[in-house]
């Protein structure tokens, strides 16, 4: 099967290698064009998934947008039976969906139609759900809506991390994509439409999502601060400096919603219900570091208000 490969950052990378090693043609890799990265944004970075396809001599292609004539002219040239799309970064068009005869097939990370949308790894800890998995969908014009090929359960540990769940669901989706495209290929799967009566939907993680509302119960502050770990990380304010928290337990102490309860070592912080322990912290502009170091220098003492 003559596959060409959509994507663009870390997690597209596993399904990548699976369509290599089990030997499916892959005649190009289109992804996102290099980045300015950094805080000073001088240093322009390729992404992950042009660093593999570079490293495995597969042609990269690196439109501005997919819908531009000259790359859709390329893709007809090279002739794909099929596209396989996983977190590329752009909606495809009507008519990049229906140049390759059997269509785009998409790696999603959760159990469609639940989760739609550009964040189902990090809304799926927010939410709470105990199980989550990988659909390998069809593409259609409308959000993550076509009919689905092979589904993968996963259960969602009770402190797993955003970033813990996206490699674990990043390397089921690539062992789901190989399957999925073998049996498709000997015509021993049907595709099954969605129920889109039962659809829920992960939005774009904003910087308001992010924000941590100390009035919120001890549980739901850890979710949103282990889903959101490591990027873009729960952020919170104090004496009006931002600072991220990270690797967090639930404790069962009581005080005002962002109170500091103890900074002894440890950053106890009380909450709506509860409060929260937190082990490591990022202040703005600086690295991630133990909560004991940021402590010392930066003078935290019990009774402070995060805002």
């Amino acid at each position: 099967m003559r596959v060409v490969f959509f994507g663009t950052p870390e997690f597209a990378v596993p399904s990548l290698r699976a369509l290599l090693g089990e030997g499916f043609d892959v005649l190009a890799a289109v992804t996102q064009p290099d980045r300015p990265q950094g805080r000073s944004r001088s240093q322009v970075v390729p992404p992950p998934v042009k660093v593999e396809a570079e490293a495995e001599a597969i042609p990269v292609l690196q439109p501005e947008r997919p819908t531009d004539r000259g790359f859709l002219d390329r893709l007809r040239e090279l002739a794909p039976d099929v596209g396989v799309v996983v977190a590329y970064g752009h909606i495809l068009k009507p008519e990049l969906l229906r140049l390759p005869p059997r269509g785009m097939v998409n790696v999603h990370p959760s159990l469609l139609p639940e989760l739609r949308g550009a964040a189902p790894v990090e809304w799926a800890i927010l939410n709470g759900v105990a199980k989550t998995g990988v659909s390998i969908m069809q593409l259609d014009e409308g959000l993550d809506s076509g009919p689905v090929l092979l589904q993968i359960p996963h259960t969602i540990e009770p402190d797993e991390t955003g970033g813990e769940l996206s490699a674990h669901l990043a390397e089921i989706g690539a062992q789901a994509l190989v399957e999925a495209l073998a049996l498709w290929e000997r015509d021993a799967l049907r595709p099954v439409p969605q129920d889109h009566a039962r659809a829920t939907y992960a939005p774009k993680l904003t910087r308001d999502t992010a924000r941590i509302r100390w009035d919120d119960p001890a549980e739901r502050v850890a979710r949103l601060i282990r889903g959101l770990d490591p990027k873009p990380g729960a952020w919170t304010e104090l004496a009006g400096r931002e600072l991220k928290l990270f690797d967090v337990q639930v404790s069962d102490r009581r005080g005002p919603p962002g109170e500091v309860l103890a900074a002894d070592g440890r950053l106890l912080i009380a909450t709506g219900s509860g409060a929260v322990e937190v082990a490591e912290v990022q202040p703005a502009g600086k690295a991630r570091m133990p909560v004991a170091d940021w402590v010392r220098g930066r003078g935290v003492t019990a009774g402070q208000r995060f805002a």
